[in-house]
């Protein structure tokens, strides 16, 4: 590894804390702020090394083609151009992915969907580079690609694994049970794009024991390792993946295949290589939120008590399988939504296309069916001639109710206590003596509508997202603590991706040992594993881990001064810095109890196991589940079909708040993520082809986008099996906020508003 890029990567360290504003519950500063704020921090597109070359990708321009022959003689004849690498240079392993290896590091026989890689390049510049990828001659036989997901099942087979990934038929309760009231729906979900703020980028620097580091913004180093160590013919102990830096992540939003052909091309040269993805190769090349095709009927009594809920639910998981099969149980098992459900029959698929691949979008699965179960209340509420939060609050489940798979909620379910207080919050206020140059209309600022054709909705979402990994998976952390000279640091391979994971470790040493000065090191795959960054996962097993191994150098520290004065260790408390008995014999600061010695402790956390779902749906499958009411209010321009969302109110089960300020701000992000989804954020394709893969055609939220977002109720119920007893935050809001937009849309407007996101024409009001 060279120095240069070891100094690249950041150290996430923190100045002394005030002593008074430290610890769990308070509003930590994140340590690396002001850098980000300021430019300075560093990414995966900052690393240099000495010798560096450049990579480039060669993508297919088709969705689906058989390739006939691919020249690579053109690119390696260019001055400039080091190696060029296909399939037939990948020395182990040649299949990759996710949930499932399936998806080749480079096509060889068969282009599975559009920006499919065939070859890579390495030179000693970008532009040569890029201009060795594109002359790499490759001759395809292009066939008709299968687009539409219901069409998988009886098309030929695109996989030698066949088209179908995962088939649940989910059954609970009586199926000839019926209700009074039915009422019957169809729901189309569009594909939304991870989009992070930074597009992928890494380095690759050769070892001299035939190894090679990759720096890359890893959201799962261990994994990315063994994946590329099986793929470079390497032990994993001779790959090591070093964390920069992540610009912007809904947990796994790095490509494998954009890591790999980076790794080869590196061993290949014997030379570091970087590789920085485009816009558009980023849109191209990792997995976006899976599209969704729901179909939902349900029965309720003439009460409006729900008596059976029936869907269809079929995935499109593009080319290959990725975590296509978590996103699926997700989707059935919270078909429901938090709502009691005596009798329910959900049947679901993931199905394969030459559509763009699917994969981890924060709340996969749980989204698409908010999106439907919250549509078909607002259709029984209408039916009954009931207010629609009355109607849901005659539905909503609690602690001890038993989900469709069978699984009894043990953890607090305050969800009619967050609908409520969404409920009760007052509405802003109507703009009835605002002139009409100053309405802020549907459209922005400069809006061509009438204030005449603006009609104000007001809708409901409730939704719930589960914690952690699901069906049997294992989830364990490990993380060591070590204490020297009136500093701690933090060893752990949790991976900071935003949402807090260092500020939170920081804070648990502080609230244990009583140390104002806590370092949290850089993350690489020398240290022991601690999974992904996902489901909220690091703050329940990373952070318990931390909390477990702060705890043992706690007792290392307080066990002398126990024995000395006889007493137990639990006898004594650290405070301020300070450690005290409880009769006040003992009184002393930490600093001088340490007296020059160094502790350490490591520790693991592993919640407790769960199992995978049966052959009717069946089974405990997850860990924990959290839950969010919102509030949307809505202005519609019912001829332009325009709409502006003018103000979110949430409310939230969050367990217990750890940082207020960077809670806050993760529930603020999720809303208006849902934003985005419900209105803008629509990755389209024609015939397999990626139509817009840029910032332009893919329109994000921005700060002029988003609403009045009133956190209106945090419910701190804390989960007895969870570390501190938190929940998970960003997903739930994300999972919740699209269903209530459209909510009020349809208030606003009486259109169904079956489709997200929300396309204008389903706004209109014909004949307004």
């Amino acid at each position: 590894m060279t120095n240069e890029a070891a100094t690249a990567t950041p150290a996430e360290a923190t100045p002394a804390a005030d002593p008074l504003t430290h610890g769990l519950g308070v509003s930590l500063p994140s340590a690396e702020a002001r850098a980000k704020a300021e430019g300075t921090f560093p990414y995966a597109a900052d690393l240099w090394a000495e010798g560096l070359l450049w990579a480039a990708v060669l993508r297919s321009p088709h969705p689906h083609a058989r390739i006939v022959s691919v020249d690579t003689s053109h690119a390696r004849d260019l001055p400039g151009v080091r190696a060029v690498v296909t399939h037939e240079d990948v020395p182990g392993t040649a299949l990759h992915g996710r949930g499932r290896a399936d998806r080749p590091v480079f096509a060889s026989e068969v282009v599975r969907h559009h920006g499919e890689p065939i070859a890579a390049v390495a030179a000693d510049h970008p532009d040569t580079a890029r201009m060795a990828a594109a002359a790499v001659i490759v001759e395809y036989e292009v066939l008709d690609p299968v687009t539409d997901p219901e069409q998988a099942f009886e098309a030929e087979p695109l996989h030698p694994d066949g088209n179908l990934i995962r088939h649940i038929p989910l059954s609970h309760g009586d199926p000839d049970a019926i209700g009074e009231i039915v009422v019957e729906g169809l729901y189309r979900i569009g594909r939304h794009d991870p989009a992070p703020i930074g597009a992928e980028a890494g380095l690759a620097v050769p070892r001299p024991d035939g190894g090679v580091e990759l720096y890359l913004a890893s959201t799962d180093p261990h994994t990315d390792r063994d994946t590329a160590a099986a793929c470079f013919g390497l032990e994993p102990d001779r790959v090591k993946i070093v964390v920069t830096g992540v610009p912007g992540a809904t947990a796994d939003r790095e490509d494998q295949g954009f890591q790999l052909p980076l790794g080869l091309l590196a061993l290949k040269t014997g030379c570091p290589v970087k590789l920085t993805a485009t816009r558009e190769e980023s849109f191209l090349g990792h997995a976006h939120r899976h599209p969704t095709l729901l179909r939902y009927r349900h029965h309720a009594d003439a009460e409006g008590k729900l008596v059976k809920v029936e869907a269809q639910i079929l995935l499109d998981a593009g080319a290959y399988a990725d975590t296509s099969s978590d996103a699926l149980a997700a989707a059935v098992a919270f078909a429901c939504g938090p709502y009691i459900v005596p009798n329910a029959f959900i049947e679901g698929w993931a199905v394969r296309t030459n559509n763009p691949p699917s994969g981890h979008v924060r709340g996969e699965g749980a989204m698409q069916v908010c999106a439907a179960y919250e549509a078909q209340m607002d259709k029984l509420a209408k039916k009954l001639g009931v207010d629609p939060a009355e109607l849901r609050l005659r539905n909503v489940m609690s602690t001890g109710d038993i989900l469709p798979t069978g699984q009894a909620v043990t953890c607090p379910a305050p969800v009619a206590e967050l609908l409520q207080a969404v409920r009760d919050f007052p509405l802003p206020a109507l703009p009835k003596n605002t002139p009409e140059e100053d309405w802020l209309l549907p459209g922005g600022p400069e809006g061509a509508g009438e204030p005449s054709a603006v009609r104000r909705g007001v809708g409901y979402g409730l939704g719930m997202v589960h914690m952690l990994g699901a069906e049997g998976a294992d989830e364990v952390s490990t993380a060591t603590v070590k204490v020297q000279d009136g500093v701690a640091t933090v060893l752990c391979a949790a991976v900071e991706t935003g949402q807090g994971f260092v500020t939170l470790a920081r804070q648990i040493v502080q609230e244990t040992l009583g140390i104002d000065e806590v370092h949290v090191a850089p993350v690489d795959t020398d240290q022991p594993p601690a999974g992904p960054s996902c489901h909220g996962r690091h703050t329940w097993v990373s952070g318990g881990a931390v909390e477990r191994a702060a705890k043992m150098v706690r007792t290392q520290l307080l066990q002398p001064l126990a024995h000395k004065f006889g007493m137990s260790t639990e006898l004594l408390q650290i405070t301020d810095g300070k450690i005290t008995s409880y009769d006040g014999v003992l009184s002393t600061t930490v600093a001088e109890a340490m007296d020059g010695k160094e502790l350490w402790a490591t520790a693991q956390c592993r919640p407790h196991p769960t199992e995978p779902l049966d052959d009717n749906g069946q089974g405990d499958a997850f860990v924990g589940m959290a839950f969010c009411a919102v509030r949307a209010v809505v202005d519609v321009d019912i001829e332009l079909g325009s709409v502006r969302v003018v103000e979110m109110a949430v409310a939230q089960d969050v367990g217990r708040i750890l940082n207020p300020a960077q809670l806050a701000a993760r529930i603020e992000a999720g809303v208006t993520q849902g934003v985005g989804v419900a209105l803008t954020e629509n990755l389209r394709s024609a015939r397999g082809l990626i139509r817009h893969p840029d910032l332009t055609g893919y329109a994000l939220p921005t700060a002029l986008d988003a609403p009045d977002i009133r956190i209106v109720k945090l419910v701190e119920e804390r989960d007895v099996v969870a570390p501190f007893g938190a929940k998970a935050a960003s997903a739930v809001p994300v999972v919740t906020s699209p269903a209530a937009v459209a909510s009020a849309v349809r208030a606003a407007t009486g259109r169904p508003v079956n489709r997200l996101p929300i396309r204008p024409q389903a706004a209109v009001v014909t004949g307004a």
